[in-house]
């Protein structure tokens, strides 16, 4: 539990919060440099300071340009709360965020404060096998998976990376700190590797989430099955071909996703985003043999085959079978690959 002085703080900063700042929470890293020095950073950081909860970590998915509401602040500031996570970019962004704010010397001491947090957060996060849950404290459900889902975990490590090595705006992380996090990304490389999936001793890809105890695929949503993930991997490899001076296992993994990926291209086939005959927005899987490669977001475990999969948690090997909410809602099929097996690892591979 936080101690008084610090709930006392935050209950104070919710009675002076700013109004909405002119740059929405979406491009808060998109401005340039000098903007971080202006008042209104240092503004837009006083608002991110009254989201984050009392464990340290942020909730996902609101605009942080305007203060929350008294209802929210206080949610945020239950010790029960359950917000917290590193889902769609939250935690690691507002860390991100403030870090510019405090090395543009615009930055106060409650920032700094909650920047440390936030990072002692990360930290404490962390499973012992190398892995990140989505929520913590955990959450009920699949939300205690170690997930790759929507980059989740790879988001964490790559922060936690650029931290350990002092990069800007980084500067001002204390040293310990820099090797607790150095540390975190030493075993969350472990745990890709261990996680790897493989098919009669090939590396393959990953699951978008595993188990945290034994490491296997694991469900999540109920049309997001133990699967091979033609998404979420290529984060996974792109971080690992970021690694400088990789170990052989790093580059065993690495090579043998981007074969996978080679070995499961969709060929002959786009999608369609015409309306439906009842003028309703729809999306279909359609025949075309100049179309590019397409990846599936799930691939059967045991036959590589693409699968789709609505709410009713009923595997289809056909994407139009699928209702059209999800058909409209979820990307089961896109390109994400194609730049990393293209480009990108051959210039890797000619280094290492």
């Amino acid at each position: 539990m936080k101690s008084p002085l610090i709930r006392i703080t935050l209950f104070a900063l919710v009675m002076v919060a700013p109004a909405w700042s002119a740059v929405r929470w979406s491009d808060c890293l998109r401005q340039p440099a000098g903007w971080y020095a202006t008042p209104e950073a240092s503004a837009l950081a006083d608002n991110v300071l009254l989201y984050q909860t009392v464990h340290g970590g942020w909730p996902k998915n609101m605009e942080m340009a305007a203060p929350p509401s008294a209802a929210e602040a206080a949610k945020f500031r239950d010790p029960d709360s359950r917000e917290a996570t590193i889902d769609n970019g939250a935690t690691t962004t507002q860390l991100r965020f403030l870090a510019r704010v405090i090395s543009s010397k615009r930055g106060t001491d409650p920032h700094k404060t909650a920047f440390t947090r936030g990072l002692d957060y990360l930290l404490e996060a962390q499973y012992k096998n190398g892995g990140f849950p989505q929520f913590f404290p955990l959450k009920k459900g699949y939300h205690t998976r170690i997930t790759f889902n929507d980059g989740a975990m790879i988001s964490v490590l790559a922060f936690l990376d650029e931290v350990a090595k002092g990069r800007e705006p980084f500067g001002f992380v204390d040293a310990t700190r820099r090797d607790r996090s150095r540390e975190a990304v030493t075993r969350g490389i472990g745990c890709i590797l261990r996680t790897q999936i493989r098919q009669d001793g090939r590396l393959t890809a990953w699951c978008a989430q595993h188990d945290e105890n034994t490491l296997k695929p694991a469900w999540a949503r109920d049309y997001e099955s133990p699967s091979l993930s033609g998404s979420e991997s290529v984060g996974i490899v792109r971080f690992l071909m970021g690694i400088e001076k990789p170990s052989p296992e790093v580059i065993a993994a690495v090579d043998g996703a981007v074969q996978w990926f080679g070995s499961v291209g969709i060929r002959g086939l786009k999608i369609d985003a015409s309306p439906g005959e009842d003028g309703k927005p729809d999306r279909r899987a359609v025949s075309d043999a100049k179309a590019p490669v397409l990846w599936a977001r799930f691939y059967e475990l045991e036959t590589n085959l693409p699968i789709y999969m609505g709410r009713d948690k009923v595997i289809r090997y056909d994407f139009n079978e699928i209702e059209r909410e999800r058909r409209t809602g979820y990307a089961y099929l896109g390109t994400w690959p194609a730049a990393l097996i293209g480009k990108e690892y051959p210039q890797w591979k000619k280094r290492n």
